[in-house]
């Protein structure tokens, strides 16, 4: 009888406590997606129930479809117009949390130029660009709000240039094959282009665009609605994620403090780019480490696609946008300090 209360209290000793929630989160596979690494890397969402499966997809819009079907719970993606007109047409997607900003100094994309229009002095400056093929990566993603804003400083509006459409991993390329002038990809690829001798920087975001939502958490309704601890599980792991990176970080944004190696091992198991200097040689992109959503951009861009004739119905930034578990988030963890 002893014996086989031991090997009883053996097996509830060894039995799981609960099978982990799996949820499918949707990403492009940028360098921005690092909140998304880290937490998955250092087992933040595991130690809240969490199993992540990550789906790698070329835009915003083409996540639209199975969030609505329930094949997709979760998604790193920007303000689109699919996604506001989603958002009318009452699809339940929710932006809970900022994934990458850009206050000066903090880049996210760079609209770049083919080499040999630089070097040969064709293009020069922003206003040089008119009539020429332009890409970004889709008719009404959160990056035209970027491209409107960096052509407004040489004097141009979209309709000057002729806009072509490409997946960040198709812009290299097409910049080496010389089916474009310019590009405007996000990192890793700006910095790969540069360093292959492909592209020239011309203007950043940050710099045209300061403060821009460029892209955003956001979360199938029916997670928040039925599983909403888990739901918050999700998004308390990714806001660990990004304080995180922002603790790697030196004072100018560069990942070369004194916690830059653990981030920089992720980001290139993640991302595929191998060489550990390659991280070290620009400021990435600002990944809030509160999540703060930036509203004003959010409505300028919206405002933008509604120009465009790109709007369908009367969404509106406030019904896509639901702040309840980041306010819980930081009501637990408090307000983001750096680590030193």
């Amino acid at each position: 009888m002893l014996m086989l209360r031991a090997l009883f209290a053996l097996w509830l000793a060894a039995a799981p406590a609960g099978a982990a929630e799996t949820i499918k989160l949707g990403y492009t596979r940028t360098a921005t997606d690092i909140a998304i690494y880290v937490a998955h890397k250092r087992g933040y969402l595991k130690a809240e129930g969490i199993e992540l499966s990550l789906i790698n997809v070329q835009s915003t819009t083409a996540m639209l479809v199975p969030m609505a079907s329930g094949d997709m719970d979760v998604m790193a993606g920007s303000g689109a117009a699919g996604l506001f007109n989603a958002s009318a047409r009452g699809l339940d997607i929710r932006l809970v949390a900022s994934k990458v900003r850009t206050p000066k100094g903090f880049t996210s994309q760079t609209l770049i130029v083919r080499k040999e229009l630089f070097d040969s002095g064709k293009v020069k400056t922003i206003a040089d660009l008119r009539g020429m093929k332009v890409a970004s990566s889709s008719p009404g993603s959160g990056s035209i709000g970027s491209l409107n804003r960096i052509l407004g400083t040489g004097g141009l509006k979209l309709n000057d240039v002729d806009q072509v459409y490409l997946a960040f991993p198709q812009m290299l390329p097409a910049l080496k094959n010389g089916a474009v002038a310019a590009v405007l990809p996000a990192e890793p690829f700006t910095m790969e282009a540069v360093k292959q001798g492909l592209a020239v920087p011309l203007m950043s975001d940050d710099v045209a665009y300061p403060g821009h939502e460029i892209a955003s958490f956001l979360f199938a309704g029916r997670l928040i609605r039925e599983k909403r601890d888990i739901a918050y599980g999700v998004l308390k792991s990714l806001i660990r994620g990004a304080r995180d990176h922002n603790d790697a970080l030196d004072d100018k944004g560069f990942l070369r403090g004194p916690r830059s190696d653990g981030i920089i091992a992720i980001l290139n198991e993640y991302t595929g780019v191998k060489d550990p200097e390659f991280y070290r040689s620009f400021a990435l992109a600002y990944c809030d480490p509160d999540g703060a959503i930036g509203f004003d951009s959010l409505r300028e861009d919206l405002a933008l696609f509604r120009e465009l004739g790109l709007i369908q119905g009367d969404p509106t930034v406030e019904k896509l946008v639901d702040e309840s578990l980041r306010q819980r988030v930081i009501q637990e963890l408090g307000h983001y300090v750096k680590a030193r």
